[in-house]
């Protein structure tokens, strides 16, 4: 089941909204029986269609879900003891890593293994939705138990709502548990956080049905079938195609996950920064993944030494992790790798004379320098990879075609509409507003109220006619 369908639109949203307000009004009750504050009802049922939500895909690993959030809670109250607290520590994350290891990497390197001569057996094991994305959260929970930045969590139940939350359970962002651990019994929805919930979650689900869909159809005619046929042009008009593609949908996503936990009390830090804005590389990865990039700097690259010592091989290493957490390929460990390397130059060249150089010169730079690294994302098998490059930089084929100016023209606008929402938009509306009403007045309100309103209703009434008869809808994070 993903966000952007209509059953979930439709039938489980609805069912899981009457029944919350159900669980509200029940922990009134408890309330006005002991005087105490009570979530349990609430957390009961979003917990409940937590795991109906990951079990409508994936019946059985449901059970690994469980299993796994256990262990970590049976691990965090060890880790809550004066004794034996980083032997309790080195369990739990080798039990992490053995899970996502097991079941994300161990076909991998089983191949790696026959590829070199040592005949071993390739398990097929269908990789659970979500994995990356809870395993991390897990080892963060541990982590920061461990450093006492966060208590352990005392109740399984709790712990389990943390983990599997709907929202942001199949593809983040990656949640750390001091940001929501107040929350979980001590949360308070106003009108203004369930309309900015609504709005946020409008604006997720136009992304990835008006505008990456859209684009998932160029770049898929374009790169997904033969290379036979491709041209220099259409190589570039797929590939850009595909890097707003990735963006739309997985900050479409996060927009969606962000806008539910508000609408129930539970405030997601931001996931992306208008990433395409970036300067530099290393400023595109500050605004792209934030969850993950955070995740990294704080559990391996600090740890490492940072910045303080061997910060050339605490680069490299992070980015080797980045690339293999997006999957067990060796493309995406090259890519990693590549950008891995260009943000290690740039602390040393660019990052230095930096303010000497014209703004949009460093634009163009950064931007060429993602958009091929998405070509590398992008094809998993390297002799693909090496057609496309090949024809990417002229080296192979024509020049021009048809197809791809067609693919120009004939969707010239969804190429507007997908340029112009890269662009921090809405915070250019909202000093302009400020701007003509004066200030934050009622009119100022009025105002943003009526046109959050209005854009919602549009933007979801135009997904839904376009989700009536979609044929290529799933996220591309859920397989990472």
């Amino acid at each position: 089941m993903v966000f952007s369908d209509l059953f979930f639109l439709f039938v489980f949203l609805p069912v899981f909204a009457a029944c919350y307000l159900l669980a509200a009004l029940v922990d009134r009750k408890l309330l006005s029986r002991d005087g105490n504050n009570s979530f349990h009802a609430r957390n009961s049922a979003l917990v409940v269609f937590s795991l109906i939500f990951y079990a409508w895909g994936e019946p059985v690993y449901v059970f690994l879900m469980l299993i796994s959030v256990m262990v970590n809670w049976i691990v965090g109250r060890g880790l809550a003891k004066e004794r034996h607290r980083k032997l309790c520590l080195v369990i739990g994350v080798a039990f992490n890593i053995a899970v996502i290891g097991t079941f994300k990497y161990l076909g991998f390197f089983a191949e790696i293994l026959n590829n070199i001569g040592l005949r071993v057996g390739s398990p097929e094991i269908a990789l659970p939705i979500g994995i990356s994305f809870y395993t991390f959260q897990s080892i963060s929970y541990l982590v920061d138990v461990y450093r006492r930045e966060s208590p352990a969590q005392k109740r399984y139940r709790d712990l389990l709502l943390y983990i599997s939350m709907f929202p942001q359970l199949i593809a983040g962002p990656i949640v750390r548990y001091g940001t929501i651990a107040a929350n979980i019994h001590n949360r308070h929805v106003e009108a203004s956080d369930f309309a900015d919930g609504m709005f946020r979650f409008a604006i997720g689900l136009g992304k990835k049905v008006i505008i990456a869909n859209q684009l998932s159809v160029i770049s898929d005619q374009l790169l997904a079938g033969s290379l036979d046929s491709l041209t220099t042009t259409g190589s570039w008009v797929g590939i850009l195609a595909f890097t707003m593609q990735i963006y739309f949908d997985f900050s479409g996503y996060s927009d969606m996950a962000i806008g539910m936990g508000r609408c129930m009390g539970f405030r997601f830090n931001e996931n992306f920064n208008h990433p395409y804005c970036c300067d530099s590389v290393t400023d595109f990865w500050r605004r792209w993944h934030i969850s993950l990039g955070s995740f990294f700097r704080d559990y391996v690259y600090i740890p490492m030494g940072g910045n303080r010592r061997h910060q050339p091989i605490n680069i490299l290493v992070v980015w080797f992790l980045t690339g293999m957490w997006h999957g067990a390929c060796w493309n995406f460990i090259i890519w990693g790798l590549y950008f891995g390397l260009i943000i290690m130059i740039e602390k040393y060249t660019v990052l230095k004379i930096k303010r000497f150089i014209p703004s949009f010169l460093l634009h163009i730079y950064s931007l060429l320098i993602v958009v091929t690294g998405w070509g590398i994302f992008y094809f998993t098998d390297f002799s693909r990879m090496a057609e496309f490059f090949q024809i990417y930089f002229g080296a192979k084929g024509t020049f021009n075609d048809f197809l791809s100016f067609n693919m120009l023209t004939e969707h010239f606008y969804l190429w507007i509409i997908a340029l112009l929402f890269c662009l921090p938009l809405r915070n250019w509306v909202n000093i302009l507003t400020l701007k003509i009403t004066g200030g934050e007045t009622a009119t100022y309100r009025n105002l943003v109220l009526l046109t959050r309103l209005a854009i919602t209703v549009i933007v979801f009434s135009l997904s839904i006619v376009l989700l009536v008869g979609a044929t290529n809808n799933p996220f591309l994070y859920t397989r990472f």
